[in-house]
């Protein structure tokens, strides 16, 4: 699941734009497309442009968003009579019909954010390092330090605590962290995920434990410890 970004000046839900967006189990916000969302733009994975119409002031936007550093992949929302008009100048990192089914709306959104992502990796090579608190996790060689220790984990335990650590503070549901994690084409049940986050637990030891917290009745979050303290868990498994 991912932070989305649309800037539409089109007044309504994100299915007036793109409809396939709407089906799709992402956080959705939209704001207007207009220079002065650059004053604060929120913090997102990915950001999408309506360029249905208007397509002068929308390049600009683009070109204005792209030169100014936005930290996440944009993509285009176009109609097949405005493709025409997509070129590279635009700055943009890839182009969408607003007829896109949600398969291949996901994968667009999939793609743009690992290619941005590569990108990074690929001028600096630290950045494939996630440091948060005491905790090093190393893409790179799949691995896992707290405070030089290194965690025995499987492939499964490093990617889930690599995905939480990604996303601090924010709360997954079970079935998201099934699907993240195992994908699309997995079939157990979310038993899997408590089993793994015990598992992940007792490998972090009684000091680090609580770094992966219990939201009651929704899921799990990667919380970091307060005033050198652990946040408490608010539900064990």
């Amino acid at each position: 699941m991912s932070r989305i970004l649309l800037l539409t000046n089109t007044l309504g839900a994100s299915a007036e734009v793109l409809p396939s967006l709407g089906l799709l189990q992402h956080h959705v916000r939209i704001l207007p497309a207009e220079a002065s969302v650059l004053v604060d733009v929120p913090e997102v994975d990915c950001l999408f442009l309506d360029a249905r119409r208007e397509l002068p002031s929308a390049k600009a936007l683009a070109r204005l968003l792209t030169s100014t550093g936005v930290n996440c992949p944009i993509i285009i929302i176009s109609t097949e009579g405005a493709l025409s008009a997509m070129s590279a100048d635009w700055g943009a990192h890839d182009v969408i019909l607003d007829t896109a089914g949600p398969a291949e709306v996901e994968a667009r959104i999939r793609l743009a954010i690992g290619r941005m992502e590569a990108d990074r990796f690929a001028t600096d090579p630290s950045a494939r390092e996630i440091r948060t608190g005491e905790i090093v996790i190393d893409e790179t060689s799949y691995t896992a330090k707290i405070k030089g220790r290194a965690l025995d984990l499987t492939f499964k335990e490093f990617e889930l605590i690599k995905y939480l650590a990604q996303h601090p503070g924010r709360v997954f549901t079970r079935a998201q962290l099934l699907q993240e994690i195992w994908g699309y084409d997995y079939f157990g049940g979310t038993r899997t995920v408590d089993v793994h986050i015990r598992r992940l637990r007792s490998k972090l030891g009684p000091e680090f434990e609580a770094i992966i917290g219990t939201v009651r009745n929704v899921g799990y979050r990667f919380t970091l410890p307060h005033g050198g303290k652990e946040a408490p868990i608010s539900e064990r498994i």
